[in-house]
């Protein structure tokens, strides 16, 4: 596995992995990330209503206390375990918290892999002191590598820019290769940066970056129980925003959207048994929403995804989601569809220019675009997915053995 080396360490943030035995044998699984005093955290979460143990002390925690730990583990997603998951993810705080002589609350806990499991203890128990022995800022890569399941590579995307005067840096690690359909952010990210905002402030910026990014990406339509995106600032470049619509505002909210933005491609690209990167841009519609519902329609289509995987330039398979996505009063008659540059569909039908070798042309490439024009209105969105494989099966068929 290739490591990323290409990343810059945050000021204020220290970070350690360590091997605990959670689920995988000899390799790292249980993660801490520590926030210096005086940071700002962000986090959204995920809409799914049986969000894991985790996810609900993390809510309850971040209310509660400025956050100085965030713990993650994977292998365990500690989902479906009701009361005793709740019990589970408190006590792996308190085992962190008494060894950091820090609140509970302080604790914001994460974890990814097998739902329905209990979470076991003894691994926390054994690998926090060697977490708070071993932190540093450097470890992003171990990191990064560490919150992975399926993945078949981390994720880890840094920025640098001349911001108000400032050199700012922008760093973020993000898991996800299945059950991504998220309606918040992603399975797990982890993003923080050295300029200084407020929480309010660092909420609205996560929350606007997010739904172009995380929220617009699909390997197979499963929303996860664990799916979590935290913004960290340290404050620690010199740069204090107190207001986004500024120039530095702007600056920074531009940056996070890029750093959000390569991370998403880089989990669509990484889905299980994925070979194919498909990004789908609508148009001419009335609304965002209008737009992103054909786009999903045609994302979650395993007929579409499957003809892509052949690289079967069948593209009634993409009018026919396109008429199915529910948009009220549709015209088809106004209706545009395009792979690459080849206009497929016009007035209703096949367009008189095309033929199939065109389509065929594009259908051969590793990332087939895919354009809808609906002709009814101004507003756009851009979905990104892949294909669907024979491994893709099979990795899910086989995930617990």
């Amino acid at each position: 596995m290739t490591e990323p080396l290409d990343f810059l360490p945050i000021s204020g943030l220290r970070l350690a992995s360590a091997a605990t035995g959670i689920r995988y044998p000899g390799r790292d699984d249980l993660v801490l990330l520590e926030m210096a005093p005086g940071s700002s955290c962000a986090a959204v979460f995920t809409r799914n209503a049986f969000c894991a143990a985790p996810v609900r002390l993390a809510r309850a925690h971040l209310a509660e206390t400025p956050p100085r730990y965030l713990l993650i583990n994977s292998g365990n997603a500690n989902a479906g375990t009701g009361s005793s998951g709740l019990q589970a993810a408190e006590e792996s705080c308190r085992i962190l918290a008494e060894a950091a002589a820090c609140p509970i609350e302080a604790v914001l806990p994460f974890s990814t892999g097998v739902i329905g499991e209990p979470l076991p203890l003894a691994p926390f128990r054994r690998g926090i002191p060697q977490l708070l022995a071993d932190l540093n800022e450097r470890h992003w890569p171990q990191a990064a590598r560490a919150i992975m399941t399926t993945d078949t590579r981390p994720k880890l995307v840094s920025r640098q820019r001349e911001i108000g005067g400032q050199s700012v840096r922008l760093t973020g690690m993000a898991k996800g290769s299945g059950m991504i359909q998220p309606n918040m952010a992603t399975l797990l990210a982890y993003l923080a940066t050295d300029a200084a905002l407020a929480p309010e402030l660092l909420q609205q910026a996560l929350q606007e970056a997010i739904e172009p990014s995380f929220n617009s990406i699909s390997v197979d339509g499963d929303t996860s129980t664990n799916d979590a995106c935290v913004l960290v600032a340290t404050g620690r470049s010199g740069l204090s925003i107190d207001d986004l619509d500024t120039e530095a505002g702007q600056a920074l909210r531009s940056l996070l959207l890029e750093v959000c933005m390569e991370l998403a491609e880089a989990i669509v690209r990484d889905g299980e048994g994925a070979t194919k990167l498909i990004p789908i841009q609508v148009s001419g519609a009335r609304s965002v929403e209008e737009a992103r519902q054909v786009g999903f329609t045609i994302a979650h289509s395993p007929l579409v995804k499957t003809a892509m995987f052949a690289s079967d330039p069948n593209w009634g398979r993409i009018l026919a989601a396109v008429g199915r996505s529910g948009i009220p009063q549709l015209q088809v008659e106004g209706v545009r569809i395009w792979l690459g540059d080849v206009l497929i569909v016009e007035q209703g039908g096949r367009a008189a220019s095309y033929r199939e070798e065109l389509g065929q042309a594009v259908m051969n490439r590793t990332d087939i675009p895919v354009r809808i024009e609906l002709g009814r209105g101004e507003a756009e969105a851009r979905i990104l997915t892949c294909d669907l494989s024979f491994d893709y099966v099979k990795i899910n068929a086989e995930y617990r053995s």
